[in-house]
């Protein structure tokens, strides 16, 4: 019987034909206050979903091109519009442009590469993921994104996975949507379960920890997950929940992160530098490790810690 990755289960629970505004997730990462050194120019993020409204306001330019892997509109590669939804909401968290209209992204000068790996039912073979995931490596993407996910641990997607950190891709996943709220309980979704990804868990925008979000030792960070405002269909506007809604939040942080870290260094940071870069822009929440990781993602942080962390991490580099 074949086996099928699906879009971490979210909730919609309103959608909008206008809006102007931050959205509250990406404020609550402090996304903004860091907008006058780095937007994410130059930044290339693969976002492996359902495809994306190409025609969005918010996100046409910064769209970049694409390809699609399912069997939507007869399999053409070169035709990757969203047909369910999700892609196009994650894509905005990441990415919408500053327009004076809609919405903001986390980096709102980051490129974006649409990788349809599901399809309008929000349902996709292992195998598209895969060679999703490879089109991205030969793409030279920065940052791989997926707030997808399934039960199997399959070597090949595994494998496809290790070969992007080896050429220093920051792969970002959903944690999954399985939780009970309890973090004595293991739940599992894959690729968001393997260690080499950045797996995120979601909270509310009050920051607690999200009832449905996933717990285990792989989790890494947290980031707004319920209530969440951005790109929808059409041209228009939707409000989500789920840790579909908190992976791109990372996703988005990360192309900033390595704006700056870059230009800090004078130089291309490693995929595990920078994973380090993104542990110090964490603030820990009080919970278990097994639902927040390191904590929350918040971009800003008090000057002298940020001197003390840079001056270990060069000593750290020197001495490797």
């Amino acid at each position: 019987m074949e086996q099928y990755v699906r879009v971490i289960p979210y909730k919609v629970i309103e959608k909008n034909e206008e809006i102007k505004e931050i959205p509250k997730g990406v404020e609550l990462i402090q996304a903004p206050k860091i907008w006058s050194k780095t937007k994410g120019n130059g930044i290339k993020v693969a976002v492996l979903d359902t495809g994306c409204d190409i025609t969005h306001p918010d996100l046409e330019e910064r769209i970049i091109g694409g390809r699609n892997f399912t069997d939507d509109d007869r399999s053409n590669p070169g035709i990757y519009n969203d047909y369910n939804g999700h892609g196009t909401h994650v894509s905005g968290t990441i990415a919408a442009q500053e327009n004076n209209a809609g919405v903001i992204g986390v980096a709102p000068e980051a490129d974006l590469l649409i990788v349809k790996v599901l399809n309008k039912a929000g349902s996709g073979k292992y195998e598209w993921i895969i060679e999703g995931i490879h089109y991205a490596i030969e793409q030279k993407a920065d940052i791989i994104s997926m707030s997808l996910g399934g039960p199997a641990d399959v070597p090949e997607l595994y494998d496809a996975i290790k070969t992007a950190v080896s050429k220093d891709i920051l792969v970002v996943c959903a944690a999954g949507n399985e939780g009970d709220g309890n973090d004595t309980t293991n739940e599992f979704a894959y690729p968001g379960a393997y260690n080499e990804v950045i797996s995120v868990g979601a909270i509310n925008l009050d920051r607690n920890t999200s009832e449905f979000t996933n717990s285990h030792n792989e989790i890494d960070v947290v980031a707004p997950g319920e209530g969440i405002t951005s790109t929808y269909l059409n041209g228009k506007y939707a409000t989500l929940s789920g840790t579909s809604m908190a992976a791109p939040h990372v996703s988005g942080a990360l192309a900033l992160i390595k704006t700056l870290a870059n230009a800090h260094f004078e130089r291309k940071l490693s995929e595990p530098e920078l994973y380090s870069q993104l542990v110090r822009r964490t603030v820990p929440l009080g919970n278990s490790p097994k639902l927040e990781g390191n904590g929350l993602v918040y971009l800003t942080v008090p000057e002298h810690l940020a001197r003390i962390f840079d001056q270990d991490f060069k000593a750290m580099v020197m001495n490797a």
